[in-house]
């Protein structure tokens, strides 16, 4: 049936929201696609629900192709299963949490492994049942602390999950593969270009995880990839470390007087006079004092000591850190700890802290792992106004450990030996976890094998954020006068424009719409009669069906214009001319 734009519900905007920080939010607002409804919660109208649906439904043909089976649960779910599973504490303040007029706890869902779990758990107890993979698209919901950029980043939004169930690893491998292949076909069919990343597990847990990444410069997350095909985001890097050296014969360690210099470029340029050399801020340790939160509410500080040219990324120290909270410590953290001398901490006190036992600071001390045996520092003394030269680590300090916190730069070797790195930022389209047997193993999730045995479910769980995607679909899909969205998911097909006060125009575009309904065609026809040619014009371009048909001076002698939005051509022909393309081109 041809929708007719007097009677639909669309209304476009002039002017841009004064909230939409990005192109995709700036142009599904004003095209009638999403209203904001609160921050990071839209309301969806008719366009962005038939967008959205042509994305859902190609997803929905590689599911069915990968031999996965659709259900959906609910988004309002029960502390139990979560709690059983950790993550009712794990999650922090990241999701919602209800109480029923009963006082009962319920949670709106940021994820469903817990109730896939059960599911599969009720209905499923033999090898025999297996291999299985089921998938929901469902709405989802986590309290983001600061919801951006439209779609990009909000907090109710669509995602794709399945899930898969093996008894075998061999069995997890082959399904893990499969939708890991489903999700290319999915992202080449929607025209994204994507990078697949080794990355983090985080809260999900599991072995292995690896996300789709498509490259875009409003983009939250960095990524890292090399000449010779190392991809990982920064939280799941890992530093190439140097080889440990001999201390033998190495310099004792030198205290010197450093008054203020409490910062790194201070000390490089106060020793470089003082201690006439050539040093960098490679050359200093840095140390810097974190706070932990962790999930009882307990707080406690940790010092890590990373090289001067180096700084924290925050990313990177959530996971070193996870699921403790991370921040920097505060003035009422250092009044706490009298042994922190701010800015001039050290691992090494000149009263002789003793090799091996508790940090010169009381505290809990890290290293990065460049700051091996035998590599010689210039950091504090753990005295105000002083520093300590040829402190040589493994000789003179030790840490309690390793920690993945400094920032990583282009040039960085990738572990995999395949080459210095390159940076780039990029947006998660996809997911896929292997995530094991903790799930299963938590919730009781058990089969029993060949031999009669009982044997515990191995999982694998694979996510695609569909309203994202569309956002970056708009990001990637526009030009200076609004949308022009790819054939495979465009509202409709055809946008028929009558023009002009003739009828004999509105005649012919009530005539081409008809005939393109027929050959199957969705059509959005603009049959209002009083608006200008110049409105019209400029929702057309606006909206964003690529393929629009112009009828108005031409109606008389039977010509309509077709214009393409994609390359910007315009041409006149003839009606059955341009009604044969058009049918012809689906």
């Amino acid at each position: 049936m041809v929708t007719r734009l007097s009677t639909f519900f669309l209304r476009t905007l002039r002017e841009d929201p004064a909230d939409a920080e990005v192109t995709s939010h700036r142009l599904l607002v004003r095209a009638g696609y999403i209203r904001r409804a609160a921050p990071g919660i839209f309301t969806w109208l008719p366009l962005g629900l038939k967008v959205k649906a042509k994305i859902e439904g190609i997803i929905r043909d590689e599911m069915a192709a990968a031999g996965a089976f659709e259900v959906h649960f609910p988004a309002l779910l029960p502390r139990d299963p979560y709690e059983q599973s950790g993550r009712w504490t794990s999650y922090g303040d990241g999701i919602f949490r209800l109480q029923d007029r009963r006082g009962a706890d319920y949670l709106l869902a940021p994820t469903h492994e817990e109730m896939f779990t059960l599911l599969v758990k009720d209905l499923y107890s033999s090898y025999k049942d297996l291999p299985l993979t089921i998938y929901q698209i469902q709405d989802k919901y986590r309290d983001e602390a600061r919801p951006r950029a439209g779609l990009l980043r909000g907090r109710e939004f669509t995602m794709k999950d399945a899930y898969s169930f093996d008894y075998t690893d061999d069995g997890q491998d082959a399904s893990y593969q499969s939708q890991r292949d489903a999700y290319e076909r999915i992202f080449q069919r929607l025209g994204l270009e994507y990078v697949i990343v080794a990355a983090d597990n985080g809260l999900m847990g599991g072995a292995r995880s690896e996300e789709f990444l498509h490259p875009i410069a409003v983009g939250e997350d960095s990524f890292v990839r090399s000449a010779g095909g190392y991809a990982a985001n920064v939280e799941a890097f890992t530093t190439v470390a140097p080889e440990p050296t001999p201390v033998e014969g190495l310099p004792a360690p030198v205290i010197f007087d450093s008054p203020n210099t409490p910062t790194i470029d201070t000390l490089v340029a106060h020793s470089n006079a003082v201690l006439e050399g050539e040093y960098t801020a490679a050359d200093t340790l840095k140390n810097v004092v974190l706070a932990l939160t962790h999930l009882d509410g307990s707080r406690e500080l940790v010092v890590v000591g990373l090289p001067g040219d180096r700084d924290v990324d925050d990313k990177r120290a959530e996971v070193a850190f996870a699921p403790a909270a991370v921040e920097a410590a505060t003035p009422e953290d250092f009044e706490k700890h009298p042994l922190l001398v701010k800015g001039y901490i050290g691992p090494w006190s000149p009263e002789g802290a003793i090799l091996g036992e508790e940090s010169a600071t009381g505290i809990r001390y890290l290293l990065d792992p460049r700051v091996v045996e035998g590599t010689a520092w210039i950091t504090g003394a753990n005295v105000d106004q002083k520093h300590v030269h040829s402190l040589v680590a493994g000789r003179d300090f030790v840490g309690d450990g390793f920690a993945e916190v400094a920032n990583v730069r282009a040039g960085d070797p990738a572990p995999d030996g395949s080459g210095p790195v390159e940076i780039a930022r990029g947006m998660e389209i996809g997911h896929v976890f292997a995530l094991g047997r903790f799930f299963a193993e938590t919730l009781g999730l058990k089969v029993l094998d060949e031999n009669g045995k009982l044997v515990t479910v191995t999982m694998g769980s694979y996510g695609i954020g569909v309203t994202r995607i569309l956002a970056i679909l708009a990001e990637l899909n526009n030009d200076a006068k609004g949308l022009v969205w790819p054939a495979s998911i465009a509202p409709f097909d055809v946008h028929v424009v009558a023009t002009g006060r003739d009828q004999a125009a509105f005649a012919l575009a009530e005539q081409v719409s008809a005939q393109l309904d027929e050959a199957g065609l969705d059509v959005l026809y603009d049959d209002r009669p009083k608006v200008s040619p110049g409105v019209k014009f400029g929702d057309a371009e606006l909206v964003g069906v690529p393929l629009i048909v112009i009828v108005g001076r031409g109606a008389a002698d039977g010509e309509v214009e077709l214009w393409d939005r994609r390359t910007g051509e315009r041409e006149v022909i003839a009606v059955a001319e341009a009604v044969a393309r058009l049918t012809t081109s689906r």
